[in-house]
């Protein structure tokens, strides 16, 4: 087809199914990652003698895991490619989360008992026995679910790359990590419902099963743009608009270079995105785990209730519309500005970097209201959703396609680490603030941990803007 045909054909939008997409494959990725959340405090952790230290264990080990994995993770799917490697990746994280339905039982054969009830009246050294077999069996299905779920983002930010030319990828990246969102905001209205009625073990089978049904989609669809039988030649054309310009700017032939491992470690860019991961996952780590335990333990609100049912959909809800906004910002003042797309992205994340600054409030505001601190947390963390899609497009802004899931595997990797240390730290602090009635700011016990954690989240995003900024000021893509 001709050029002047292919311009005249209306274009097609096949590239915004494929976004759909990854935003089914990210609802999933996290409505598994949320099933042990809302089911620990009600159901997993009375019947296994589990403290807020062998939680805080199993999450922060999940972290670690899944930074090792994601360190590996972009290589893998750029040596394997991206639709087959996406496939490996969701199929092994869909085991992994079945896996965890198994745990139960494998602690009463190991223990010798026969049932629920005889777990829950368990005392002494068999309950101790109880916890720590347990704990280390869900650490085993937590790091078969790191190992696939390392894949998602990865991969997902490859598709982008692959399907959406440079200022619209933020956008793009925005709606697919909305499921993140959406996979959170499903998840109460789900998880615990069935948890009731089946057991908390087919909670996360049924959810877990969501994969396999997800692998089918992929690869019925899924092809790259110019092999694919629903792109047309106008919207390959407009996919591709930024290696016409690239071949006009003498970088032509970059994208088909490959990086080594070791030599990614070369760049500042690579560093600047791995130390804004490194602050800033952690936070959101840290809420999606750690928030029905905290309306838990400072309002005695449950699950199980309608009430904490609804609180948690509420945050969610919340920010699953403010953080689309997010990733559309860069694209606006690109259009109003003529910015390139690095600054505008660094400009969008500087405003999103003060918004949880009112984590602070939190908990002063939480003796008025529940909702409250409800209300203010799920702001925090739509600033963290459209950081995080803006973040996420750096990679694709500096790197070439062949390298943008290696790049995107080191920074998961970096934000994994500070997930395990925030996760981990926390329940440490938790236990101890309320084993010692810890005092701080006027809290006490565990309400002044979970305020000591508030104001490390609060203030994380401007710390890494400010560092990604002093590393890499101005923009500067790598040519290879």
């Amino acid at each position: 087809m001709s050029l002047m045909s292919s311009v005249s054909q209306k274009m097609t939008k096949f590239r915004w199914g494929i976004c759909a997409l990854l935003f089914i494959a990210t609802t999933i990725n996290y409505l598994d990652r949320q099933v042990l959340s809302l089911t620990a405090p009600d159901f997993i952790m009375p019947e296994f003698h589990w403290s807020d230290s062998d939680y805080g264990d199993i999450t922060g080990i999940f972290s670690i895991a899944y930074a090792i994995c994601m360190l590996f993770a972009g290589k893998f799917i750029d040596w394997m490619g991206t639709k087959r490697g996406y496939l490996w990746s969701i199929g092994v994280w869909s085991i992994g989360a079945c896996m965890h339905a198994v745990c139960g039982i494998f602690t009463e054969n190991w223990v010798g008992l026969n049932s629920y009830s005889e777990m829950v009246s368990a005392v002494g050294d068999t309950a101790v026995l109880i916890a720590t077999v347990s704990t280390w069996a869900f650490i085993v299905a937590r790091c078969v679910l790191a190992l696939g779920e390392a894949g998602n983002f990865p991969a997902a930010i490859k598709t982008t790359a692959e399907y959406f030319p440079k200022k619209d990828r933020a956008f793009a990246t925005s709606i697919f990590n909305a499921g993140a969102s959406v996979g959170a905001l499903a998840s109460p209205l789900l998880i615990p419902p069935l948890a009731q009625r089946f057991g908390w073990e087919m909670a996360f089978i049924i959810i877990g099963a969501l994969g396999f049904i997800w692998m089918g989609l992929w690869v019925f669809f899924y092809a790259p743009p110019k092999k694919s039988k629903f792109v047309n030649a106008a919207e390959l054309e407009y996919i591709e608009q930024d290696t016409a310009l690239e071949v006009s700017s003498t970088v032509k032939g970059s994208d088909e270079k490959k990086m080594s491992f070791l030599q990614s470690f070369k760049y500042k860019q690579t560093w600047a995105f791995a130390f804004g991961k490194f602050m800033t996952d952690g936070v959101w780590w840290f809420f999606l785990f750690w928030m029905p335990k905290y309306l838990g333990d400072q309002f005695g609100i449950r699950m199980t209730e309608g009430r904490g049912m609804l609180m948690i959909f509420t945050l969610y809800a919340i920010v699953t519309v403010l953080s689309i906004f997010g990733g559309k910002l860069p694209t606006i003042f690109i259009n109003k500005s003529g910015q390139n797309p690095y600054a505008a992205r660094m400009r969008a994340m500087l405003i999103f970097a003060f918004v949880p600054l009112l984590v602070l409030l939190a908990q002063p505001l939480g003796a008025y209201s529940p909702w409250l601190p409800v209300l203010l947390i799920s702001l925090g963390c739509a600033a963290h959703q459209a950081w995080s899609a803006n973040i996420f497009s750096t990679v694709g802004d500096m790197f070439p396609k062949s390298t943008i899931a290696t790049i995107t595997g080191i920074g998961g990797m970096a934000g994994g680490i500070g997930s395990m240390l925030i996760n981990m730290g926390s329940g440490k602090l938790f236990d101890f603030a309320h084993n010692s009635n810890l005092v701080f700011m006027g809290f006490e016990g565990r309400p002044a941990g979970y305020f000591i954690i508030f104001c490390i989240c609060a203030v994380a995003y401007l710390i890494g803007w400010i560092v990604m900024k002093s590393l890499v000021p101005k923009y500067k893509p790598i040519v290879l």
